[in-house]
């Protein structure tokens, strides 16, 4: 069995911060279950590129309110407590926080922890050639 404590994890390494978001890695690679839990903070009045390509995500909005804009289709979606989505497809995708969002997200494969999003708005798979 695997406890942690959102409270106590993000005053360690489990925490990555970026430009305008940090997400705190609960579950990652190493615990050995085949997928990695996250609670993502996307800071108010930002607005983030990101494409999974080589992941698959799925995000439950906790508090806040944005959107996510499908770049391939133009669709955007509201998001505030309750949505989830999952970028099924790869989608690569537009994430807009009008106010603070806290999100819970899964990422499989999973993530080792201190990735950081490429260029592109990906993460590299471990072990890849970026």
């Amino acid at each position: 069995m695997i406890v942690r404590d959102l409270n106590v994890e993000k005053n360690t390494t489990r925490k990555v911060e970026s430009k305008g978001w940090d997400s705190v890695r609960l579950l990652l690679k190493d615990d050995g279950v085949g997928f990695s839990f996250h609670i993502t903070t996307i800071h108010a009045g930002t607005e983030h590129l990101f494409h999974y390509k080589n992941h698959f995500e799925c995000v439950y909005c906790i508090s806040g309110n944005g959107s996510i804009e499908n770049i391939a289709t133009g669709e955007v979606h509201p998001i505030h407590p309750g949505v989830m989505y999952v970028l099924n497809e790869h989608d690569r995708h537009r994430l807009k926080g009008d106010t603070e969002m806290v999100m819970a997200c899964v990422f499989n494969p999973p993530v080792t922890g201190r990735e950081v999003h490429l260029e592109d708005g990906s993460y590299a798979l471990e072990g890849a050639p970026i």
